[in-house]
């Protein structure tokens, strides 16, 4: 189990360093910068920003400076004087000395919007986009896995063609369709609920069914195909000739290993929800963070362009390595040896 541990741990750092290489290459290989605009700025100005924030050094240099402020922690003793290029994700205050804090993980100053860090806009947008994921994760899986197992129990009957056009539906109508089709039914017509904003429950209903019912698409179909073959194997055979009852057959042996299929895709699914999605929060008027990751590149906004790319990674890796310690239990054969 240790041994299990250490290699994911080390697996984790090796992948965000990938990313961030080739993240920050592929970047600066874009044409234009962070300053550039329709209104060119005089030379001067150009030249004064870039040295302010380093742009001017060779491509090497600045990228071992951004990643020395992001993984090299920083002791510091009395004032903090806050600007938002030196501020820092922990901020732990240390029982030694005065005023001793450890602080680590500086994404920099955002380029585009110079009065906030990349810092800043996570702890804003984070939470916002982390919570329609949870929910539009959950609306995915409460409808999806039933749809799914209902299909395969009742092949070729009409729950089965059921269930499988509500998977059709759900996949052939696209977030930016279904999005504005349910404020003008349910807000204009129904009055049921709010048409945008953030802040109750009740505006967070719409965009998380816009958001998950496409995803309840795909898990319903793999649900039914995986839940289709682990039937016809020979141990679901002996259960039944055993006389175990129907519902233990299924819940106990067969939807276990039929779901190992199904949590591998929902584990990158649900990173990518948690991140946030900008068609949905586009059109529901969210304040979500991922308007960022479009906007950024568009920006050419280097240090937020670097930030969502690793977070949404790290997010990957996280949710990848849940899947592993889930198939353990979905599977007892399954070792970490």
């Amino acid at each position: 189990m240790l041994q299990y541990f250490t290699r994911s741990l080390l697996g984790l750092i090796v992948v965000l360093f990938v990313v961030s290489i080739i993240t920050f290459a592929l970047m600066h290989q874009v044409p234009g910068g962070p300053f550039a605009s329709e209104k060119k700025l005089p030379q001067t100005v150009l030249n004064n920003l870039n040295a302010k924030y380093k742009l001017d050094d060779p491509v090497w240099k600045q990228y071992i400076d951004y990643m020395a402020d992001l993984v090299i922690p920083r002791v510091t003793t009395g004032e903090w004087k806050y600007s938002v290029t030196n501020d820092y994700l922990f901020n732990i205050k240390l029982p030694v000395g005065d005023n001793t804090t450890l602080r680590w993980m500086n994404f920099g100053p955002s380029y585009t919007d110079r009065t906030r860090s990349v810092n800043g806009i996570f702890k804003a947008h984070l939470p916002v986009s982390f919570q329609l994921g949870l929910a539009a994760m959950f609306v995915a899986t409460v409808i999806g896995i039933p749809l799914g197992t209902i299909a395969a129990l009742r092949k070729n009957t009409v729950f089965d063609y059921f269930s499988m056009s509500v998977a059709i539906l759900g996949v052939s109508v696209p977030a930016i369709v279904l999005g504005p089709l349910l404020q003008y039914v349910v807000a204009v017509e129904l009055k049921w609920l709010p048409t945008t904003g953030w802040g109750t429950f009740e505006q967070l209903i719409m965009p998380a069914f816009a958001l998950g019912f496409a995803q309840s698409a795909l898990i319903a179909r793999l649900t039914r195909a995986s839940l289709l073959q682990v039937l016809n194997e020979d141990y679901i055979r002996t259960a039944q000739a055993k006389g175990l009852r129907s519902h233990q057959v299924i819940v106990v042996h067969a939807m276990k290993n039929a779901m190992i299929p199904v949590v591998t895709v929902m584990g990158p699914l649900f990173a990518a929800l948690l991140t946030g999605t900008f068609v949905i929060e586009k059109v529901f008027g969210l304040p979500g963070l991922g308007h960022y990751f479009v906007v950024s590149i568009n920006q050419r906004d280097y240090a937020t362009i670097m930030g969502t790319t690793l977070l949404f990674a790290f997010f990957i890796v996280i949710a990848n390595f849940i899947v592993d310690l889930t198939y353990v239990w979905l599977d007892p054969r399954i070792r970490f040896d």
